[in-house]
C-alpha cells in the first residue's frame, strides 16, 4: 500500500545530515510518497508518481517526526508544589528525585504502566514518533528491573539509569550503592535496556563512581550516555567524552575545554530548555557550541520535577527564544539531532528507505512551531507510515 502526500508547501527532509553542525535540506512545492512504512520517494509535486492512495496537506508543512532522547516517564506521584516553591525562590537542587522514589517504589506496575502510556500518548499527539526512557525513580533492584521492562514494552531505546542518585538506604555509603548498580541491579536491568546513564553532579556521582557505572554498563552490552553539567560547572562533559559516550545532557555549564571536547568527539550535547524554563537556571548556550562545530539534540527530559511538559514544539521555541538557535538549527536538533543522539539512521529525517514517521504542521512552513508558541500546530502523525494522530482535511 503507497500513499502519496502532495501539495505540501515545505519538505523537511533532512537527507544530508553530515558529520558535525545542522544538516539542513527541505523542498519547497513539494510531495512525498510513502510505501511498506517507509519513505519510497520526495521531490516536486508536479513530477510525483502514483499511489494507492493519496492525502492533500493544502499547503502545509510536512517535517520528520521528532525524536526525543531525553525522558523519564516511568514514575508515580506528581511534583507540583515544589515547582510553585521554585517559582517563589527556592533554588532547584538534585534532592527533589528522592520524592518521586517513595512514590514510584509504592506503586503498582499497573499504575506505573498507565502513567507511562499515558506520558507516551501525549508525545505522540505532539508529534513524537521516537523516544528514549530511562529509570531511575526506584533504585532498588527490583524496582529498576520493573522499570525498565515497562519502558521496553514502549519503547526500543530505554537507559538503565539506577544512577539517579544515591538511594536513601545507602545514605553515606556511596560506594555502596555504586557496587549495587554496577552488580545485581545491573544484571537484573540490562536485558531490558539499550543504554546506560549516570548522573554526574554535586549531589549524585562524581567522576569516579560515573565511569564504574559506565563502565560496568558497557561490559554489560549497554551503550553510555551522561547528565552532565546541569547544575554547575564539573566533570560530567570529560567522563561522557571519555567514554565515548552518544550523548552528554544537560550541558549548561560549560568550559571552553568542555566545548573542545565535545567538539573533537563524537558525543552529541543534548540540550534540555525545558528545564531552565521549569528551574530558573541559565539557558545553555547554545549558539556558542554550533559555532565550536558541537552537534546538538535538542530534548523535553520530561519528568516530574525539574521538567514536567511533553512538548517538542515548546522545547524548540524555547531554544529558539531564549538559547539563540535559528529556526533550522532547532528543528533540526529535535529531529535529525535526536536521532544522533540515540545512534539511529532510520529516523530523524525524510531520506528515500527512513522509516514513515512524519508530521504535518496546520502551518506552511517549520519556523511557525517557534513564531506561534504554545499553540496546537499538529495537524497530522504518521508513525511508520499509519496515521496516528487526525488525518488532515485538505
Amino acid at each position: 500500500m503507497s500513499t502519496l502526500i502532495t501539495n505540501v508547501r515545505e519538505l523537511i527532509t533532512h537527507e544530508r545530515t553530515g558529520e558535525g553542525g545542522i544538516g539542513w535540506a527541505a523542498l519547497n512545492d513539494a510531495a512525498i510518497v510513502i510505501e511498506d512504512g517507509r519513505v519510497a520517494w520526495t521531490g516536486p509535486a508536479s513530477r510525483a508518481p502514483a499511489a494507492d492512495a493519496a492525502v492533500d496537506a493544502a499547503g502545509r508543512a510536512v517535517l520528520p517526526g521528532f525524536v526525543d532522547s531525553h525522558a523519564h516517564l516511568v514514575f508515580a506521584g506528581e511534583r507540583g508544589a515544589e515547582f510553585a516553591a521554585r517559582m517563589a525562590g527556592l533554588p532547584y537542587s538534585a534532592g527533589g528525585i528522592r520524592t518521586t522514589v517513595v512514590a514510584t517504589r509504592a506503586a503498582g506496575d499497573a499504575q506505573l504502566d498507565a502513567n507511562l502510556r499515558r506520558l507516551a500518548a501525549e508525545m505522540l499527539a505532539q508529534g513524537i514518533t521516537t523516544f528514549e526512557c530511562k529509570s531511575g525513580y526506584g533504585l532498588t533492584v527490583a524496582d529498576e528491573e520493573r522499570s525498565v521492562r515497562l519502558a521496553a514494552q514502549v519503547t526500543p531505546e530505554v537507559t538503565y539509569l539506577g544512577a539517579h542518585v544515591v538511594a536513601p538506604e545507602f545514605a553515606g555509603d556511596v560506594a555502596g550503592y555504586v557496587d549495587l548498580v554496577c552488580g545485581p541491579m545491573l544484571t537484573a536491568c540490562a536485558p531490558h535496556a539499550r543504554w546506560v546513564d549516570v548522573f554526574c553532579e554535586d549531589g549524585a556521582f562524581g567522576a569516579d563512581e560515573a565511569r564504574a557505572v559506565l563502565a560496568a554498563g558497557r561490559a554489560a552490552g549497554l551503550r553510555p550516555r551522561v547528565h552532565a553539567n546541569q547544575l554547575g560547572y564539573g566533570p560530567g562533559v570529560a567522563v561522557a567524552v571519555e567514554a565515548r559516550a552518544a550523548s552528554a545532557d544537560h550541558c549548561t555549564f560549560l568550559t571552553d575545554a568542555d566545548i573542545d571536547a565535545l567538539a573533537s568527539s563524537g558525543t552529541m550535547a543534548t540540550l534540555l530548555p525545558g528545564v531552565e524554563f521549569s528551574t530558573r537556571q541559565p539557558y545553555p548556550d547554545a549558539r556558542r557550541l554550533l559555532e565550536a562545530g558541537v552537534a546538538v539534540a535538542i530534548a523535553t527530559d520530561c519528568n516530574p520535577g525539574s521538567c514536567f511538559t511533553s512538548s517538542m514544539p515548546f522545547c524548540i521555541a524555547l531554544a529558539v527564544r531564549d538559547m539563540h538557535m535559528t529556526t533550522q538549527e532547532a528543528v533540526w536538533a529535535a529531529t535529525g539531532g535526536g536521532a544522533r543522539a540515540l545512534g539511529r539512521d532510520d529516523v530523524g529525517h525524510l531520506g528515500v528507505g527512513a522509516r514513515a514517521d512524519l508530521i504535518m504542521l496546520d502551518a506552511p512552513s517549520h519556523a511557525y512551531l517557534a513564531y506561534r508558541p504554545g499553540v496546537p500546530q499538529i495537524a497530522a502523525v504518521w508513525q511508520a507510515g499509519l496515521v496516528v494522530g487526525h488525518p488532515p482535511i485538505g
